[in-house]
């Protein structure tokens, strides 16, 4: 869903590897009928943002998405394009159109319909969805991701009808260029792809996991206006070791067991150079959903030769620091005054500690002092030097400690005392009443992040950790809850969701053809957002701004992220603006309808000069 499916346009068909110059024998004409071609038109007829009318017939401004503006025609549009009649009588507004869109998604009452429904309108009219989108974030957020798109990912062989991103399979190496070829847009610059390890909490999902690529780039196009031509969704499916799935009939992938090892790396460094050949150096590449053992390799590994970064590690620390930022201003206290607890020791917990210390270093303090004030806790366990169980592997020792091993949580929050507990565990309920309970008998305002997606993956609900610290805690979630109302008060918990992070690095990223994406810029990103938190929004419980305001914080995002890019010397595109706002404002997607008229333009009357009188051709030559 929400993104541009792989089917060849009428360019595509026309120039690939020369085929219309090799055309030339009579004897082929009989086959190239103008019947035979009309049936061979692709879904969508256009490629890029530049439309070339001589390839464009009547009928695609109806068949085409990116062209169609249903009955938002003019009745002059509808005549001089050959499409008077196909449609009733009525003329409606986008606006007229909008109101429908809102009236239908609220008919349905399981969120999967809602999905389903929104998949079919992108299909219909790419403009008109993406508005709607970015225009009832808060109400669709949910549908469009998480927890929905979990839902939508398990049932990815019941719902799928055409494709929306290019799946690439471990029986592609060797040709993974040539698959990539097969994508019909010429200027790609953000590619969102996961393997389907780790979908959410949810798993191994295999090429189910398409979902999530395809639901990022959606939010890329309606948070941060970065034009969907330019953004692919992309599967790697190297199989799956979920039983359910190898065995479902309607598994959509490879049916076959994960490859991993020597062969599975040099597949992912194959696909690697296949981007940057097919699309450049500066394309985006933003991982998502890798198992864990992977994500961290390969971060490490391709940070400083491509343009990418891991969303699970990266993005999501710059949220969950964002709201630590904006915590200040109800304790008064830096984060250098904190003692962290995190509940999972994964991409995501490991993400937040770093970024964290990046923080502290930041604020002054030598970074052996920050890595002691962060404590990790895996599924054996506190994270220390002599533990028996359990491994220490990749960045887990910068957090191992040198004190005796506790391996249940409750005794570990009661002796260490955190002042601040992070759930990135995907275990539900693992924040249990007495683990809530002495976090508020230890501290005056407790801080508790329950990032686990999706909902039903929430170490607690917003409900539990108001009830059981008396309203006292600081709460964030990875997932949306309901509002909670105690006493005469009503409390509505933030979600710190990465869509507030990810859009506005893309567009930076993107706009300035930034080489290499340093964590600077993540932690650019956190203090922008939190410098977002009004008043207003800490009163009514929540330490990020409301979904609504999302696009100005990207946009504040990328005039930061800009900022960066051109003082570290990582901008690829020069002269530096100087009005960085306006540069950026200036290549944004137009969600509004424009025009389908060819555009016209008057000659001046051109100037009387008599001519000679004909004579005839002289073919002798002298």
């Amino acid at each position: 869903m929400f993104s541009r499916p792989s089917l060849c346009g009428n360019l595509g068909r026309l120039c690939r590897n020369g085929t219309a110059a090799a055309i030339s024998a009579p004897t082929t004409l009989p086959a190239l009928s103008a019947l035979a071609l009309s049936d061979a038109r692709g879904y969508h007829e256009v490629v890029g943002d530049i439309i070339c009318p001589s390839q464009v017939r009547g009928i695609d401004h109806i068949r085409d998405p990116r062209l169609n503006k249903g009955l938002a025609f003019t009745l002059e549009e509808r005549q001089v394009l050959g499409i008077h009649g196909l449609q009733p009588a009525r003329f409606k507004t986008q606006e007229e159109q909008l109101q429908l869109c809102k009236i239908a998604v609220n008919r349905y009452t399981e969120p999967l319909n809602k999905y389903l429904y929104l998949s079919d309108l992108h299909d219909r009219n790419e403009r008109l969805f993406f508005r709607f989108l970015s225009e009832n974030i808060e109400d669709l957020m949910p549908i469009v991701y998480t927890p929905t798109v979990g839902l939508a990912c398990q049932r990815f062989g019941l719902i799928y009808r055409r494709p929306h991103g290019l799946f690439v399979t471990f029986n592609d190496r060797g040709h993974i260029f040539d698959v990539m070829k097969n994508w019909p847009e010429p200027n790609v610059r953000a590619i969102c792809v996961t393997d389907g390890e780790r979908i959410l909490g949810l798993g191994d999902l295999g090429a189910c996991g398409m979902g999530i690529p395809v639901g990022k780039l959606a939010l890329y196009t309606a948070l941060a206006g970065i034009k969907p031509h330019q953004c692919l969704p992309i599967v790697v499916d190297v199989g799956t070791n979920n039983i359910d799935l190898l065995e479902d009939p309607l598994y959509v992938g490879l049916r076959q067991k994960r490859v991993v090892g020597r062969e599975y790396d040099d597949f992912i460094d194959e696909f690697m150079e296949a981007v940057v050949k097919r699309y450049g150096q500066n394309t985006l590449i933003q991982f998502e959903d890798f198992g864990n053992h992977n994500a961290f390799r390969f971060l490490d590994k391709y940070r400083n030769n491509y343009c990418t970064f891991n969303d699970d590690i990266q993005g999501t620390a710059a949220v969950a620091v964002a709201g630590l930022y904006a915590s200040k201003r109800i304790t008064g206290k830096s984060l250098k005054d904190y003692t962290f607890l995190f509940a999972g020791a994964g991409e995501a917990a490991i993400g937040i500690a770093d970024l964290v210390v990046k923080g502290m270093v930041a604020e002054g303090v030598p970074i052996d002092e920050a890595y002691s004030r962060i404590f990790m806790v895996d599924i054996d366990g506190l994270l220390t030097k002599t533990r028996k169980v359990g491994s220490l592997d990749g960045h887990k020792v910068n957090y191992a400690k040198d004190i005796e091993p506790m391996a249940d949580l409750e005794q570990i929050v009661s002796t260490l005392k955190p002042s601040v507990l992070i759930g990135a565990s995907a275990c539900a309920g693992l924040f249990t009443p007495k683990i809530l309970r002495t976090m508020g008998e230890n501290n005056e305002r407790p801080i508790i992040f329950a990032l686990s997606n999706p909902t039903s993956k929430a170490e607690c609900t917003a409900e539990e950790a108001y009830h059981n610290t008396d309203a006292r805690v600081i709460f964030s979630s990875g997932s949306p809850f309901p509002p909670v109302t105690m006493g005469n008060k009503t409390y509505y918990p933030g979600q710190g969701n990465n869509a507030y992070i990810f859009p506005g690095v893309g567009l930076g990223v993107i706009c300035t053809g930034t080489h290499h994406i340093p964590d600077d810029m993540f932690l650019i990103a956190a203090q922008e957002l939190a410098n977002f938190v009004e008043p207003t929004d800490i009163e009514r419980g929540s330490l990020y701004p409301p979904l609504s305001s999302i696009r100005d914080v990207s946009m504040n995002i990328a005039i930061g992220v800009t900022k960066c890019a051109y003082d570290k010397g990582l901008a690829s595109t020069y002269p530096e603006p100087q009005d960085k706002r306006k540069w950026l404002e200036d290549q944004l997607y137009n969600f509004n309808y424009e025009s389908s008229m060819p555009v016209t333009w008057t000659w001046p009357r051109m100037p009387y000069i008599k001519t000679r009188a004909e004579s005839p051709l002289i073919a002798a030559i002298k």
